[in-house]
């Protein structure tokens, strides 16, 4: 897969004459992620998975230094991503020529606002985190997805995780699995939580699981006492939550126990951190909570990833959250197509633009 988002990332990649003009030369990665509120455990792994990356090529490629920012699009007022965060530091990335590469966004809801901005100026973006189908494949989202991010028609966008059509289907099999006959389904209202959990409804009735119920929550309301009274009512076995841990997950689990619904839970990655773990306490996760995610532990990872692994826990003395793999490979990728195009770097002057198709 790395190879294929190199490829594809070369003709995104754009570079800008005036910048590498300056001395000292210098080309600037930024990242857009939640840096403040509960996700910050799992960004902050990912951050210094990127910052690995650029180490390992010693800040250089070719005769430029790599300059790094790490930019944060949540808000004291939201505990999560913003959007108008987000649009600004789009913006802001889109102003600064000497930015060459976006790495982001964490939230799929967030890199629907960041997509079309970027495109339009021809800024490379790689995603650690993104897995909404939408943002990507078409027929698996909105009807005019995704060209609807690409107004420039080009493609600037990569992913470098597998997408929500593959583990919504995934949860659906593991809950027949766990012997769920009926299960209880809701989500956050956001583009990811919703959409992964559609395709997990979906993928349930292709496997003949019956859905008693599918509900939207508010991520802000102080606890889900009455939701669990229906749960229960349904006779539900499993209930599959689609969101994040900033989205409820962890309040949800332990309600569900408080209010005596004996049902098993599964979550998908965004929950795949602390800070659910610690919003629900072990008593409500211990032997009925389920977490899928696209990859393994860090722990369990081999060859290359195995590598990267224990040189993350040397440098940092810290077991790595399940996304800073992710943010090492949204590093390497971008870094890796700045290289590439470097060499023909003088047949590009004054702004941004398209890199010669011979590098595709």
């Amino acid at each position: 897969m790395k190879r294929r988002l190199l490829s594809l990332g070369l003709g995104a990649l754009t570079l800008a004459g005036t910048a590498l003009a300056q001395e000292p030369r210098v080309i600037k990665l930024v990242s857009s992620l939640p840096r403040t509120g509960s996700a910050n455990g799992q960004t902050s792994s990912m951050v210094n998975g990127i910052k690995m990356a650029i180490e390992d090529v010693g800040a250089k490629v070719g005769d430029y230094s790599i300059a790094y920012e790490d930019w944060d699009d949540a808000s004291p007022e939201r505990g999560q991503w913003d959007p108008a965060l987000e649009a600004a530091n789009a913006q802001k990335a889109v102003a600064d020529k000497d930015i060459m590469a976006y790495i982001g966004t964490y939230n799929s809801g967030a890199a629907k606002i960041s997509m079309p901005i970027l495109n339009k100026a021809s800024l490379l973006m790689v995603s650690p985190a993104n897995t909404y189908p939408g943002l990507t494949k078409p027929g698996l989202g909105e009807a005019n997805e995704p060209q609807v991010y690409r107004p420039s028609g080009k493609i600037n966008y990569f992913r470098v995780v597998p997408a929500d059509d593959i583990q919504g289907e995934v949860a659906a099999m593991w809950a027949k699995e766990l012997g769920a006959k009926k299960v209880f389904i809701l989500h956050d209202r956001e583009l990811y939580g919703k959409g992964i959990a559609d395709v997990f409804k979906r993928a349930c009735a292709k496997l003949g699981t019956e859905v008693v119920g599918y509900e939207g929550i508010d991520p802000k309301a102080p606890n889900y006492r009455s939701l669990v009274t229906k749960v229960r009512s349904t006779g539900a076995e499993l209930v599959y939550f689609g969101g994040t841990a900033q989205t409820s997950a962890g309040q949800i689990a332990k309600d569900l126990v408080a209010g005596g619904a004996k049902v098993k839970f599964i979550s998908p990655d965004g929950t795949r951190e602390q800070a659910f773990i610690e919003a629900a306490g072990k008593d409500a996760l211990e032997g009925r909570a389920y977490v899928t995610f696209g990859g393994l532990p860090p722990s369990e990872l081999k060859g290359k990833g195995r590598e990267f692994y224990e040189k993350y826990k040397k440098k940092y003395n810290a077991e790595p959250e399940a996304y800073a793999v992710y943010g090492y490979e949204a590093g390497r990728v971008a870094l890796e197509a700045i290289r590439r195009a470097s060499v023909s770097i003088s047949l590009i002057t004054g702004s941004r633009a398209r890199a010669p198709s011979a590098w595709e």
